[in-house]
């Protein structure tokens, strides 16, 4: 299997890198990125990965001619960054994403072609509990309107016959590594990150009850190799949409889960402060979705936050030797 991975260089693609380079029914993995995506360096089978910097709008035909079995469309500005930059937000998450997509239409068509979606398509007036794929999407930010637009070329691209498109809403994925990205939800990870590494983190809300929708690193990486290989045959053409299983959880949950694994010296390095500017974004975000669908197709969930927290700093001693 020839699998072409987009935004290889940010989180998500470089653990999803890893995972497909450690199965051996991957043949080449080909990783692009606009700045050179690094392989690996752990990965099973790095002399499979074939890397190429590029820019999607110069390079969509000739990735469509190197012939994939699988597209991973993982690349993307994320939600704060698509807000603050109204064009490079559309630049890169509508029209690069529309230039490939018809590449590979004319190139390789019938290709699977695997969409990374958001929960944030979702927006009042939706019900904050028991959302599903057939709930009308009314995104409140750039971001989520840019993935909706994606969503549309994704369906009607199956529908016609010109790709087999899976479109995968992510829940918030929580924890990452590394430094804070442009997100508005950053601080999921920041909540843990940063306390883990002695360091201080300001959540952006005093509300410790207010829920979020979460899934783990690990999790989502299986379920995005699930997405490699699923039998789409019983799946409209016209509708190719899949939330993928998250969970809820609050900031109380996400401090007990931390006391928990990291010690209740963490929680002195976590500060609560009202940010006004984000209230109306994180109100108008759902709060629990139906994952039956996801579920009756496959795809896996995490078992709780403690679980989430656990992994994370499992992988802090298997990368460092250590965790604080």
């Amino acid at each position: 299997m020839r699998v072409l991975l987009t935004g290889a260089g940010g989180f998500v693609g470089q653990i999803t890198a890893k995972a497909l380079l450690d199965d051996p029914k991957v043949t080449e993995l080909i990783l692009t990125d606009i700045v050179e995506p690094p392989v690996p360096h752990d990965a099973k089978y790095r002399d499979r990965a074939t890397v190429v910097k590029a820019d999607l709008h110069d390079a969509a035909n000739d990735l469509a001619a190197k012939k994939p079995d699988v597209v991973l469309l993982l690349h993307g500005i994320m939600s704060s960054g698509a807000e603050a930059d109204f064009e490079l937000g559309y630049r890169v998450n509508v029209d690069a994403t529309r230039t490939l997509l018809f590449a590979l239409a004319r190139g390789r068509p019938g290709v699977r072609v695997i969409y990374a979606s958001s929960i944030a398509v979702y927006g009042s007036p939706c019900p904050k509990r028991g959302l599903t794929e057939e709930t009308p999407t009314t995104p409140e930010s750039s971001y989520g309107c840019q993935k909706i637009i994606c969503e549309t070329y994704i369906n009607d691209l199956t529908r016609r016959g010109k790709i087999d498109g899976l479109v995968l809403r992510f829940p918030g994925i929580t924890v990452r590594p590394g430094k804070p990205a442009a997100a508005a939800s950053s601080f999921m990870s920041g909540i843990i990150r940063e306390p883990m590494d002695g360091k201080e983190c300001v959540v952006p809300t005093t509300n410790r009850t207010w829920r979020m929708w979460v899934s783990s690193p690990g999790t989502l990486v299986k379920n995005i190799l699930i997405a490699t290989r699923l039998d789409t045959s019983s799946l409209a053409r016209h509708r190719r949409v899949v939330l993928l299983p998250g969970f809820a959880t609050t900031i109380d949950g996400m401090l007990d889960a931390l006391a928990k694994v990291g010690g209740k010296d963490k929680l002195d390095l976590v500060k609560l402060e009202e940010d006004a500017s984000l209230k109306p974004l994180f109100d108008s975000w759902p709060e629990e979705y139906d994952n039956s669908f996801g579920l009756a197709l496959g795809f896996k969930q995490d078992d709780s936050f403690v679980t989430v927290v656990q992994e994370y700093v499992d992988g802090l001693k298997q990368t460092n030797g250590t965790a604080h």
